[in-house]
């Protein structure tokens, strides 16, 4: 992950040690299958994640989601306006917390 600032996320080891079937599904079901799907580009599914994300307050999943949304193609400028939209539907606080993950975000 290219963070300036260590994410609070645990490492997928940990989530292995700890908790192995989540890892397990995780791993098959979310990434290996539904991250996958035809249906929609992986670039859609980030744009979607980071803005449920944001809207949600889950702020210690977005480092992780914006750097595969850019890494899926969603350009800093769209991550912006994004953040920038939702403060209007999910709510300043949200947005303000997801602005704060997204400064974090190795500019590359």
């Amino acid at each position: 992950m290219s963070t300036k600032t260590p994410s609070p996320m645990l490492p997928p080891e940990t989530m292995t040690r700890l908790t192995p079937k989540l890892a397990q599904v995780t791993e098959q079901v979310l990434f290996g299958d539904l991250w996958q799907r035809s249906e929609l580009p992986a670039r859609d599914r980030s744009l979607i994640t980071v803005a449920a994300l944001i809207a949600l307050n889950r702020t210690e999943q977005l480092p992780f989601h914006l750097d595969l949304a850019v890494k899926n193609g969603v350009t800093h400028s769209e991550l912006s306006e994004v953040i920038t939209h939702l403060a209007f539907y999910a709510g300043w606080p949200a947005a303000a917390s997801a602005l704060t993950r997204f400064a974090a975000l190795d500019p590359q």
